[in-house]
């Protein structure tokens, strides 16, 4: 098994992709609070701070900083995912893959991890997070999404609500295909 080992430099933020086993599910917003239960649960027992985060139906983006010689996030995702999975029911279908021993099939094995440069990278991450919702279309401006950080930044003067959307961070247009549209039709009728 792969052992994934980040820099244990001070003053690192990394940027985590982490993903729903099925693409399109709605999965994390509807079981949003043992989401956050789970993230409670592992920052007491392994401490790490939330500068960003934005939980879509079946992905999760974030920027979290570390205390200093500390950098195993791999057991804090391990935690968790593990947390996060007892909380909830199994799919009822496993997209395309073997369960292993202890696995529901809720999470993709991995996570991306990606340890930010300088200023303008952490600025480019922390813009793809704001507006991630507003790239999968699931709303029109990035302060419309309730789970998101974005609330933290326009409370702190951050960011300014009916600032700039657009395409900062290139690489995300790239990659992404759009909401499903069972995930789009009912954040549009969901009361605003």
């Amino acid at each position: 098994m792969p052992r994934y080992v980040c820099s244990d430099s001070p003053d690192v933020t990394y940027f985590f992709t982490v993903r729903a086993a099925s693409r399109g599910t709605d999965l994390f917003l509807r079981e949003i609070d043992p989401l956050r239960a789970a993230m409670r649960k592992t920052k007491d027992r392994y401490p790490f701070d939330i500068s960003e985060i934005v939980v879509l139906g079946d992905v999760i983006h974030t920027l979290w900083r570390l205390p200093d010689g500390d950098a195993d996030v791999s057991v804090r995702w391990r935690m968790i995912k593990s947390l996060f999975s007892r909380a909830v029911d199994a799919p009822a279908a496993v997209p395309g893959q073997h369960l292993r021993p202890g696995e529901k099939g809720v999470w993709q094995r991995r996570f991306w991890e990606y340890a930010i440069r300088d200023a303008d990278d952490l600025a480019a991450h922390r813009h793809m997070i704001w507006t991630a919702p507003v790239q999968a279309g699931l709303v029109k401006r990035p302060e419309q999404w309730p789970h998101s950080s974005i609330h933290r930044a326009v409370a702190r003067g951050h960011y300014v609500p009916g600032g700039q959307v657009g395409a900062m961070h290139l690489p995300l247009r790239a990659h992404t295909t759009g909401a499903p549209s069972k995930l789009r039709d009912a954040v549009a009728a969901a009361p605003s």
